[in-house]
C-alpha cells in the first residue's frame, strides 16, 4: 500500500508539473517571447511513465458522455453513446495535421490520395510542431494516447483562460451614466459629498424642537427642496415632507399618524413617546465625503448607477465591454423551421449571443459561415473582435475546418482538447500579429455549453476585468456517475441545500441546461449522494423561479 501511495503522489506532482508548464508555455506564447515549437512536455525524471490512456474499462465504454462526434455536428436526436470518443486523428501541438486525413496545407478534404511522406511541410508564417508520422506510433502526435496526454486539465484549462484574458492591463474610458450599466469600474468611486447631505425627514409629518405639546406654525410647511432653514424656535412644529431639509435646532420628526393637531388650540399632541432624533436621517449617515463607495473591479449594476448618481457622479471610468463575434458552422443547420431531409435548427446561434451579453460582452449577431474553409479564413482574419467563437468544426471529420484554418493563418494554438465531458474537443487559439483570441466550441449543444464556461467565461472576465467568481461546493441530492478519466459538467438545479442533478444531460441535449441554475463539477469517478462538488452558477440563476417540472 505505501508503494503504491507513492505512486500515485508522484504521478499526481508530474501532472501538475506538465500542467504548469504548459500555462507557462502558452503565456509565453500570447506575451510574444520566445518560445520553442508546442511539443507535449516530457515528464520529470526523464522517465516515460506507461500510459494506459487507450484502455477501456466496461464503464468507460458504457458511459454515455465518454466519446466525441467524428464530426462535431449535434444530430436531430441525441447521438447513441458512442457519440463522445475522441477521434482517431489528433492535432499535433503545434496545429499542423497527420497527412493521413488527406488535407494539403489544411483546406483538402479527405481523399485517399494524400502525400504518403512522412513529415508536413510548413507554409510560410505558419507555426510548425512535430512532423507527422506514417504510422500512429504509441507516442505520435496523432494517437490517441498522445491526445490524453496533451488535453488540458479541467481546472488548468480555466485559469489559463483567465490569465490570458489578463495578460494585457484593460483600456479604460469615461461613460456617462445612462451608457455604463454592465461595464466593469477602472477606477473606485469617491463620495463627492456627505450623504444625506444635510439633515433630512424620513417621514411625513410634523418637524419638532424641544418639549410638547407644541404651537403649530402656519403655512404649507417644509417640503422637499423648498422650506426655510431658519432655526425652529423650542415648543414649535411645522409641517415636514419626506426628504425635506430640517430646520436648524429641530429635536424629532413626528409620523402624521402618531400625533393629534388641535386646530382650536393650534396645539399638537403626541400619541406615544417622542425620542430626540426620532425618524430623522442625520447628515453623512450613508457616506462622508472622500469615503470610497465602489472599489475598482464593480459591475455596474442599476443599483451602482444610483449610488454613483446620489454621490454626485455624472460618468464613470470603466472598462469597455469585450467585443465578440460567433461564427456559427455547419451546413446541416437551419435557422427556421422544423428539422427536414437531414438537416437541423441551429440552437446555439441563438442561444450564444444573449449568454455572451449575460457575461458583459458586446456581441453581434451570429455569423452563419457553414462549412466553408475559405468564409471562415476570411472572417477570422478580417474580424476587429477581442474574442471570437466558433461553434463546431473542432473535431477530425472531412468538414471540420477549425484547425486546419487557424494553421494556415498562423494562429498559436494554446489549448487543443480539454480532459472534460461533454465538450473535451474545444480550443483556445490567439491569432497572429496581435489578433484577437478564439475559443472552438463544439457544435454539440451542451458541449458547447461546457466550452463557453471552461474557457469563455473566464477568458472574457479576465478581459472585463471581472473578480475571480467567488468558489462553493454544495451537496449532491443523488449518487453521480463519472467519467472514468475526465471531469464531467452535470445541470443541476438547487434544492434547499443540496443540489439535483437533472436528465436529459448526453453532449446533443439543451432540455437538462434549461432548467438548471448550475452545472456541478464532478470529479473523475463521479461522486455518492451527499458528496459536496463545486457549482458553477449561470448568469440568470436568480432571475427566474426554476422548477423541475419535466425535466427530471
Amino acid at each position: 500500500m505505501t508503494a503504491h501511495g507513492g505512486q500515485a503522489r508522484t504521478s499526481d506532482e508530474e501532472r501538475a508539473a506538465e500542467e504548469e508548464r504548459a500555462v507557462q508555455q502558452a503565456l509565453a506564447i500570447v506575451g510574444h517571447q520566445p518560445q520553442t515549437a508546442h511539443s507535449p512536455p516530457e515528464r520529470s525524471g526523464g522517465t516515460a511513465q506507461p500510459d494506459r490512456s487507450g484502455e477501456r474499462s466496461p464503464a468507460d465504454r458504457a458511459d454515455e458522455t465518454d466519446r466525441a462526434p467524428a464530426t462535431d455536428r449535434a444530430p436531430a436526436t441525441d447521438r447513441a453513446p458512442a457519440t463522445d470518443r475522441a477521434p482517431a486523428t489528433d492535432r499535433a501541438a503545434g496545429m499542423n495535421r497527420a497527412d493521413k486525413t488527406g488535407r494539403a496545407g489544411g483546406t483538402g478534404r479527405a481523399n485517399g490520395t494524400g502525400p504518403a511522406s512522412s513529415t508536413t511541410s510548413a507554409k510560410p508564417g505558419v507555426r510548425t510542431g512535430r512532423p507527422a508520422q506514417a504510422a500512429l506510433a504509441p507516442d505520435s502526435p496523432a494517437s490517441p494516447q498522445a491526445h490524453r496526454t496533451r488535453a488540458a486539465a479541467w481546472e488548468g484549462a480555466r485559469s489559463l483562460a483567465e490569465r490570458l484574458g489578463r495578460s494585457a492591463p484593460p483600456a479604460a474610458h469615461r461613460l456617462p451614466l445612462d451608457r455604463a450599466l454592465g461595464h466593469v469600474l477602472a477606477e473606485a468611486v469617491f463620495a463627492l459629498t456627505d450623504l444625506p447631505p444635510f439633515d433630512t425627514s424620513a417621514m411625513d409629518g410634523w418637524v419638532v424642537a424641544g418639549p410638547g405639546p407644541w404651537t403649530v406654525g402656519e403655512g404649507e410647511g417644509l417640503l422637499a427642496g423648498r422650506g426655510s432653514t431658519e432655526p425652529l424656535p423650542d415648543g414649535h412644529a411645522l409641517r415636514i415632507a419626506t426628504g425635506a431639509r430640517l430646520p436648524a435646532d429641530a429635536t424629532a420628526v413626528i409620523r402624521s399618524e402618531h400625533a393629534h393637531c388641535d386646530a382650536a388650540k393650534g396645539l399638537l399632541h403626541p400619541s406615544r413617546e417622542v425620542v430626540p432624533g426620532q425618524d430623522i436621517r442625520p447628515r453623512g449617515q450613508e457616506c462622508r465625503s472622500g469615503d470610497e463607495l465602489l472599489p475598482v473591479g464593480t459591475v455596474a449594476t442599476p443599483p451602482v448607477l444610483g449610488l454613483a448618481a446620489a454621490a454626485g457622479y455624472d460618468a464613470l471610468v470603466a472598462v469597455p465591454r469585450p467585443r465578440v463575434e460567433v461564427f456559427v458552422l455547419g451546413d446541416e443547420l437551419l435557422s427556421a423551421g422544423l428539422p427536414r431531409e437531414g438537416l437541423i435548427r441551429d440552437a446555439l446561434g441563438p442561444m450564444m449571443a444573449p449568454w455572451l451579453r449575460a457575461l458583459g460582452a458586446e456581441v453581434a449577431d451570429p455569423r452563419r459561415l457553414g462549412d466553408d474553409a475559405e468564409a471562415l479564413r476570411n472572417a477570422l482574419v478580417s474580424s476587429d473582435a477581442d474574442l471570437i467563437l466558433t461553434t463546431g468544426g473542432t473535431a477530425a471529420g472531412p468538414v471540420d475546418h477549425v484547425h486546419p484554418v487557424l494553421a494556415e493563418i498562423g494562429a498559436e494554438l494554446l489549448i487543443d482538447g480539454v480532459a472534460v465531458r461533454p465538450g473535451h474537443p474545444m480550443l483556445l487559439a490567439r491569432l497572429p500579429k496581435g489578433g484577437p483570441c478564439l475559443v472552438g466550441l463544439p457544435g454539440n449543444p451542451l458541449a458547447a455549453v461546457s466550452g463557453l464556461l471552461t474557457l469563455a467565461e473566464p477568458l472574457l472576465r479576465g478581459m472585463a476585468g471581472r473578480y475571480t467568481q467567488s468558489r462553493y461546493r454544495a451537496p449532491v441530492h443523488e449518487e453521480v456517475h463519472g467519467h472514468p478519466h475526465d471531469t464531467r459538467l452535470i445541470p443541476v438545479v438547487h434544492r434547499d441545500d443540496s443540489v439535483m442533478p437533472l436528465h436529459y444531460n448526453g453532449p446533443a441535449m439543451l432540455r437538462g441546461i434549461a432548467a438548471a441554475d448550475g452545472l456541478a463539477v464532478v470529479p473523475p469517478g463521479g461522486v455518492r449522494s451527499g458528496t459536496e462538488v463545486e457549482i458553477l452558477d449561470l448568469p440568470w440563476a436568480s432571475a427566474s423561479p426554476w422548477t423541475e417540472g419535466c425535466f427530471t
